[in-house]
């Protein structure tokens, strides 16, 4: 058997150029799946890397992301006062109020981006998300026109320097005096500027988009939400914080995975077709082959595990190709729409052990589907009717 096995594999040698066209569509398959796959999962931990099971995230009543959302500021005190909240070292309840709005950068612009995410941060931002940290120019202070950009959006447009301005609205700029790093997580996509700038340039004086609210621990949430979700009146939904990003994944992730899965169908059909072409012709090329194999006293089952492991190793030789190159894009810097909140978000593509068993699953499906037919022909071949051929 391991003799039939070592004939079968040369035969892939001796015909190397269809060899290599078919592996080649086999190769473009698995790319395909494996990188919508790390775009999704890269996606998804960007966003949900910016949660915290102990940070609570409080919004209007039926609003899905803050940048659709708008509540009283006198809900900022409401917050405040409510019970399971972290104090900071002088006492004072650990909440913070913020605007979340966007921007479209001028027509001047030849960033690769088309939506900014601007937040509005009062002064004890830093203290709410100890994750950030100011790591080029300085931080920006609270009541001037300044403005710091996340490290995702650096060198995607000459606009987004230190020391440039950014038109928060009509003769309202707003001068960036850092960048700051929140550990490859979807806030790097965003600009903040001082919270009252925010909501003079943008007229959203006496309101709030959000107020989140550092919890003395995770247990303490179903404490804090009660009396603010009790009061029907102000209309106010509370959820963790790391459930708010989630949510935030699940639209955009779900929508790249099922792109991703259509085209490697279509892309599946097209190397199964040519996996069966290909060894179809290798049977009737090797009819009198076959037949001297059936003459030597190998079994039909033999013939069968023969043709089917040629057609397999076939299809996982250019699945690891596939793979090999889409384990490459992981070192690009990618930008894509968040279809659910309109921003656009810097990620990274992420590779995980899901993605590469699912590759190796579906060249491995595509090599059996495709070479079963012509196995099957070649084992049923009677050995003096194939010798004569």
């Amino acid at each position: 058997m391991i003799g039939l096995l070592r004939y079968a594999l040369r035969s892939l040698w001796a015909r190397r150029v269809t060899t290599l066209a078919t592996a080649g569509g086999i190769a473009l398959l698995v790319f395909v799946l494996a990188a919508s796959s790390m775009l999704a999962s890269g996606m998804r931990r960007t966003l949900a890397r910016a949660g915290d099971e102990s940070r609570a995230v409080v919004i209007g009543h039926d609003q899905f992301a803050e940048h659709r959302s708008s509540v009283p500021a006198s809900v900022l005190g409401r917050v405040a006062a409510a019970p399971g909240i972290r104090k900071d070292a002088s006492g004072q309840p650990l909440v913070t109020g913020e605007t979340v709005t966007h921007l479209m950068l001028g027509e001047a612009s030849k960033a690769h981006i088309s939506t900014l995410q601007i937040r509005g941060v009062d002064a004890n931002v830093l203290a709410l998300r100890p994750n950030v940290r100011v790591v080029q120019g300085r931080m920006l202070q609270t009541g001037t026109a300044e403005a710091i950009v996340g490290r995702g959006l650096v060198g995607t447009s000459p606009e987004l320097a230190i020391g440039r301005s950014i038109e928060l609205s009509v003769s309202k700029p707003a001068t960036i005096v850092g960048v700051f790093d929140a550990g490859g997580t979807v806030l790097d996509s965003e600009i903040w500027v001082d919270l009252h700038t925010a909501r003079s340039a943008f007229g959203m004086e006496g309101s709030l988009s959000s107020v989140t609210a550092q919890l003395e621990s995770p247990a303490a949430y179903d404490a804090f939400a009660l009396p603010l979700t009790e009061d029907k009146q102000t209309g106010l939904d509370v959820m963790r914080e790391s459930a708010y990003y989630n949510r935030l994944a699940e639209g955009v992730a779900t929508i790249i995975i099922t792109l991703g899965v259509l085209e490697a169908l279509i892309f599946s059909l097209g190397a199964i077709c040519a996996t069966m072409i290909v060894f179809y012709g290798a049977v009737a090329q090797r009819r009198r082959e076959v037949g001297v194999l059936r003459a030597l006293g190998f079994r039909r089952r033999s013939i069968l595990a023969a043709f089917l492991a040629e057609s397999v190793v076939l299809s996982l030789a250019g699945g690891a190709v596939g793979m090999g190159c889409a384990l490459f894009t992981p070192l690009l810097d990618f930008h894509l729409v968040n279809f659910v909140t309109g921003q656009d978000v810097a990620f990274h593509f992420h590779p995980d052990l899901d993605t590469l068993l699912r590759a190796v699953l579906v060249a491995t499906s595509v090599g059996l589907v495709g070479g079963l037919f012509p196995a099957v022909r070649a084992a049923r071949m009677a050995p003096v009717v194939a010798m004569r051929a």
